[in-house]
């Protein structure tokens, strides 16, 4: 028989403890803190002095919490993270699961573990603790919140299926909110229906970097099966400009849908003031808000914030 959920109902796991979700306040959906992948040579988060600093920046820019989206194996700093919490008064969401294959390789020993290891390792990390150096040593007394997984460009691959397995045990094991990494959101659909033959509720799924298909026909279709869509792609005119995404959210909500959360997923360090980079992760709150505001309304963007990630975390 599965233990009974950990996270109490209508709280949010996070790195200084469980919080009612009615005290998060304005939330950004998706940042990093640290992270170190091969995918992004030169473009390490690594260092917590610097991290700490930008993430002081985010709370300057009107954040009281944060989602730190960064998985195992991937250079988790957990007592870092609750330093920096202390140090900037947010409540940093922390996260679990596994990135899609790309960031690891077949020989990492992560790609090694089967379904039941995976879920073992997810569930230690939200009810004891995460290890003190991601994946080795001591487990310390700071607990994920959160489970992610990514996936690849309309396809899952075999270990990417076997992290959703995985999370989908610990999930029925804690009660943890899921995120779901989508490469520009293709097999969104195929995703929520694998998570649903686990016994996974779309509306306890955050679809990650949804808006990079400005499709809001298929945003709705997403949204009226109960998932959560984020938008994170702010600041990217290469890929999408801020007046697509701006307009794309216009569109959706005037069509009476409204299960976005925002966030920036900056992750890199020549993307952080901090470390030396530009535009920082004030951008979203200070730039980029109030041309939304001026767009839909005051009401709508603190659903996004608030209202949208409260009921998202705590599972209402």
């Amino acid at each position: 028989m599965p233990s009974q959920p950990q996270i109490p109902h209508g709280h949010a796991r996070t790195v200084l403890g469980d919080v009612p979700v009615a005290e998060l306040g304005r939330v950004n959906a998706h940042e990093h803190a640290f992270q170190v992948s091969p995918l992004l040579p030169g473009d390490e988060l690594d260092d917590e002095e610097s991290s700490a600093e930008e993430f002081g920046l985010l709370a300057a820019s009107g954040f009281d919490a944060v989602i730190d989206a960064t998985p195992v194996g991937l250079e988790r700093r957990p007592s870092a993270l609750a330093r920096i919490a202390l140090a900037t008064g947010l409540h940093i969401v922390a996260t679990t699961g596994m990135h899609r294959d790309a960031h690891y390789g077949a020989e990492h020993p992560l790609a090694q573990l089967d379904t039941g290891a995976r879920g073992d390792l997810f569930t230690a990390d939200i009810e004891t603790g995460m290890r003190a150096h991601d994946i080795h040593g001591d487990r310390t007394k700071v607990r994920a919140g959160l489970a992610k997984v990514g996936i690849d460009y309309w396809r899952i691959s075999p270990s990417e299926s076997t992290t959703i397995e995985g999370i989908a045990v610990a999930h029925e094991r804690t009660g943890v909110p899921v995120m779901v990494h989508l490469e520009f959101c293709t097999a969104a659909h195929e995703v929520l229906d694998r998570f649903a033959s686990l016994g996974v509720a779309s509306s306890r799924i955050l679809l990650a970097h949804a808006d990079r298909d400005p499709d809001p026909g298929l945003h709705r279709d997403l949204m009226a099966r109960g998932a959560y869509l984020g938008y994170d792609g702010m600041a990217r005119p290469r890929t999408r400009s801020d007046a697509e995404l701006l307009d794309l959210t216009e569109r959706v909500v005037a069509a009476g849908s409204n299960r976005v959360l925002l966030g920036g997923d900056v992750a890199r360090s020549s993307r952080y003031v901090a470390y030396g980079g530009m535009p920082g992760l004030q951008y979203l709150g200070e730039r980029y808000l109030p041309r939304l505001r001026e767009r839909i309304g005051e009401d709508a963007v603190r659903t996004m914030l608030v209202g949208n990630p409260a009921a998202f975390l705590g599972g209402e």
